[in-house]
């Protein structure tokens, strides 16, 4: 199955800059403050993929729309990502713990993991 998550780099930075609605000089200042990292092709040419284009829309509405200077943005996104880590591990925490309260068994018939042992090899809580 061929599965695209959007992080292929696609867009020149003219194309991208368009979609956006900012100038391609934007882009470039965008990219020196290390607000978004493109790809570069052999002759260093800038692509973007439609994440960085998303990402670059959330910039830009941070501070057109609310008026975030770039340090702001940058704390911003910075947390933002930090929060989706975060969920992300709190979500596989609570499929642990739903799987181990509901008593799923392994192929021998014994439970697969047990909290404060090493039955199975699993984590020491």
């Amino acid at each position: 199955m061929n599965y695209y998550d959007g992080s292929e780099p696609r867009y020149v930075i003219s194309v991208a800059a368009r979609m956006v609605g900012v100038h391609v000089q934007t882009l470039r200042y965008y990219e020196r403050a290390g607000l978004i990292k493109p790809s570069r092709s052999g002759g260093n040419t800038r692509f973007y993929s439609e994440k960085d284009v998303a990402h670059l829309q959330r910039i830009r509405s941070l501070i057109e729309d609310l008026g975030v200077n770039l340090a702001g943005v940058e704390v911003i996104m910075r947390m933002s990502e930090r929060m989706l880590d975060m969920q992300k591990e709190l979500n596989s925490v609570k499929e642990e713990l739903n799987r181990l309260m509901t008593g799923s068994r392994g192929p021998d018939g014994r439970p697969a993991d047990s909290v404060g042992g090493r039955e199975s090899g699993g984590k020491k809580w």
